[in-house]
């Protein structure tokens, strides 16, 4: 089975080449799932206390666009090199926690400002659809049977596709559809199903991912890549965020 999160692919093929390159040695001790757990939950803390120190320091300037644009194209680049390069190192993995938590702080402020409130529900949204998820897999409610990963595999293809066209038609023509980047843009019935869309998305991969992370362990990959997963996580919950936090803002006008 493979996760649909780009991040925690081919755990597989991880594991057999770890296996022929290291063999089975006796001081290599095995990935648990309380290891992911850790490393998740410390990648979070962090993330949480960057936003927060952003949240009151960056107010404007240089250092606001410098937070924004720093924090989305270097948590972009991050993105892909952790995992083209299937880095396991815990500094790298928490310089993108580091950047994201930036970003995460700052834009936002920018909403909280806007929409009192917008944030914690954001925030409450986010974690009570990551726990459901997990007791949805724990129970195994919901399985991540191969029909059902060619489906959220193509359906999150499809969503991260159309959301890219849709920001290049905008800064090209200004046009807004699937998405309404202004602050004042009206907000048709379109924009709230694709936000729908995109979250309920966003919720099924997180299947995949535990069970991505399941065989990983079954496999016997080496504790480092403890980390790797953990990064997975924190790509799959900041962008359940985001799209929570967009629907929010629709709603609130």
């Amino acid at each position: 089975m493979q996760s649909s999160n780009p991040v925690l692919t081919h755990l597989d093929d991880t594991a057999r080449t770890e296996r022929q390159v290291l063999g089975q040695a006796p001081y290599q001790r095995a990935m648990t799932v309380d290891d992911v757990v850790v490393r998740t939950v410390a990648l979070i803390a962090l993330t949480t206390a960057v936003a927060a120190a952003a949240w009151f320091t960056i107010h404007g300037g240089a250092a606001l666009r410098f937070g924004i644009i720093g924090g989305s194209i270097g948590g972009l680049v991050l993105v892909l090199v952790i995992s083209f390069k299937r880095i396991t190192n815990p500094a790298v993995i928490s310089l993108y926690a580091i950047l994201q938590g930036v970003l995460l702080g700052v834009a936002s402020r920018g909403f909280e400002e806007l929409y009192p409130g917008i944030v914690i529900q954001a925030v409450v949204g986010t974690l009570g659809v990551f726990l459901g998820m997990g007791i949805l897999y724990r129970a195994r409610i919901i399985r991540a049977t191969p029909r059902f990963t060619r489906f959220v595999i193509g359906a999150l293809i499809g969503v991260v596709v159309l959301g890219f066209a849709n920001l290049i038609v905008f800064w090209v023509s200004g046009r807004q559809g699937l998405e309404v980047y202004t602050q004042s843009g009206q907000v048709g019935w379109i924009p709230y199903v694709f936000a729908v869309i995109c979250i309920g998305v966003g919720a099924l991969t997180f299947i995949l991912d535990f069970a991505a992370v399941e065989q990983g362990v079954r496999y016997g990959l080496p504790r480092r890549y403890a980390w790797y997963c953990a990064f997975g996580m924190l790509v799959g919950l900041i962008f359940l965020y985001w799209q929570i936090l967009r629907l929010l803002s629709y709603i609130r006008r």
